[in-house]
Parts: structure tokens; sequence; C-alpha cells
């Protein structure tokens, strides 16, 4: 897949590695090449290109949104004509939300063209994603949306990355509550000081 990764904090940075790791086409798409983002170092390190938001948008056929949440919809405005990409929004509106949303992937399909909107990579951290294997076996990974098209590429590359199952948690109306998912993880694993390397998963008697 051809795949642009806009944002390079912990998750967008972790994600376009795995992502470039598994053989896929990745870029960095950031608002100006001419001043430093925070993943510049990783960039150049793994090769991974990074081009202005229009120009990478218009290279890729997949755009994951890893940004800082209450940005979800003036990224959604900047992104030019998305009709036909599938865009996967990795973020929570847990402490910051978009204004006027309850969370991030309203706020992007509210302000862009593209309907094949899913929310996924959002229920568990960074160092999850790079490693998702506890004893043996990939932990369970979620995704929601109403786009089926959308849904199957978070799958494949949720498996691509290494995770296990990747569970449909349903619709467009199930994004506000897949991020309360997330915040079950945080409140674990930072609020409640279990620490980071723990996973929530699925287990079937």
């Amino acid at each position: 897949m051809k795949i642009t990764v806009i944002g390079a904090g912990n998750v967008g940075g972790t994600l376009a590695k795995g992502f470039k790791k598994a053989g896929h086409d990745v870029c960095f798409g950031v608002k100006d090449v001419n001043l430093p983002f925070k993943g510049i170092e990783l960039a150049k390190a793994e090769g991974i290109p990074f081009h202005n938001v229009p120009e990478a948008v218009a290279m890729s056929d997949v755009l994951v949104i890893a940004a800082p949440a209450q940005f979800a919809h003036d990224i959604a405005k900047g992104l030019g004509d998305v009709h036909d990409k599938v865009i996967i929004d990795t973020m929570n509106g847990v402490f910051m939300r978009p204004e006027g949303f309850t969370n991030t992937s309203d706020a992007i399909l509210a302000n862009c063209n593209c309907t094949d909107v899913v929310k996924c990579f959002n229920t568990t951290g960074y160092e999850n994603m790079a490693n998702p294997v506890y004893q043996g076996k990939g932990i369970d990974l979620f995704v929601c949306g109403s786009s089926d098209k959308g849904k199957a590429v978070a799958i494949q590359l949720g498996k691509d990355l290494g995770f296990g199952e990747v569970f449909d948690f349903g619709g467009n109306d199930k994004f506000f509550l897949q991020e309360q998912l997330a915040f079950s993880w945080i409140n674990l694993a930072i609020l409640q000081k279990q620490g980071r390397d723990m996973a929530l998963t699925v287990v079937r008697r």
C-alpha cells in the first residue's frame, strides 16, 4: 500500500516505521517541509521521505492521522480532495477534543470529502504498536467505522504489524465508545500506574 502518515510523534513515527518494515510505501505528510518536525531524525534514519501535506496526500491511497486530537478538524480541512482515499484515525479526544465534536473521527468526516474513515490503532500505547507480541501471541486490536473498505485496510495493516485478532467494534456510531476503550488503557497504564508494558485483549472460554 501507499501510505501517508500525518503526525510524526510517538504513534505516527512507530506506525510509519512498522508499515515500512512490512513492505509498504510510506511517507510523512508535514505542514511545512522547511520547518523541523518531531520525527525528522526517525524519517532520515529509516529512509522515510516527508512532503508537505497536499503532496503527500496525492501520493498515497491510505492516510493515517496521528496528530493531537484537538487539531483533527483543521487537519481534515487541509487534506484537499480525498474522496478516493482511506483515512485511518488513530487519535483520541480523551483530554482535548476538536471543538464541537465528541470524537476525532466525526470531526474528520465533517471536514473533508472522504467517507472511508475508520478509527484504529488508538486503543493501546505506541510501545505495543512497535511490538504487539505478548507470551508468543499478538495482542488484539480494534477498528470501527461504517466503511467496509476502510476496515479491510486497517485490519490488514494491523496484522502486518503483528497484532493478533482485529475486532470489528461497529460503525461510525462506535467512534466515541472506542475512544473510551482507549481511555480505559490509559487509565490503567498511566493514571493507575500499572505501566505501559500491558495490553487489553479478548479471551474466550
